[in-house]
């Protein structure tokens, strides 16, 4: 079993059995497991991130209407398929955040975006691995708050990788 494969299988059992689970008591009972796309080795880039010189507060929309609060911290850049995109990394108290949609976004992939947590691994250096991509809270509860992917995140591109959209 591969660390990303443990990964999902650890995940599956915290949304079965934990009670931090953002699934409610009756979802517990049919939950038989999430879905992902295959792992892709090409989406696992280790790139170098273009800081935004005014390091911009900015608030970001929740699906409940509140607002959280961000630092818009910089930009990356890379392929995806034959085509270059770039997303903003944003930043706030809990540390790196990168929220995105695909063009695949209410087919296959949840509809407001997709998250990754990210980690600095050098100098302006970011491990960006979409297989990690997981839905927010609120993709399987609607009493849960979360960041709505801003419009400078939503691509026309596919992401074939990560968690996929979630079926009850």
């Amino acid at each position: 079993m591969t660390d990303l494969q443990r990964h999902r299988a650890e995940k599956n059992r915290f949304f079965t059995t934990d009670a931090h689970s953002p699934l409610t008591h009756e979802q517990k009972q049919h939950f038989k497991g999430l879905h992902y796309f295959s792992e892709n080795p090409a989406l696992r880039l280790t790139v170098s991130v273009e800081k935004d010189p005014h390091q911009q507060s900015i608030q970001m929309k929740t699906t409940t209407g509140d607002v959280q609060t961000f630092v818009r911290y910089g930009r990356i850049r890379f392929d995806a398929g034959s085509q270059e995109v770039a997303l903003t990394i944003f930043a706030n108290r809990n540390g790196f955040f990168l929220p995105f949609a695909d063009s695949l976004a209410g087919k296959e992939t949840y509809g407001a975006g997709r998250y990754l947590d990210l980690h600095l691994v050098g100098n302006d250096t970011f491990l960006v691995d979409f297989n990690d991509a997981y839905n927010p809270y609120c993709a399987y509860n609607d009493a849960w708050s979360c960041p709505i992917t801003p419009a400078e995140n939503r691509l026309k591109v596919v992401i074939r990788a990560g968690e996929k959209i979630y079926h009850q």
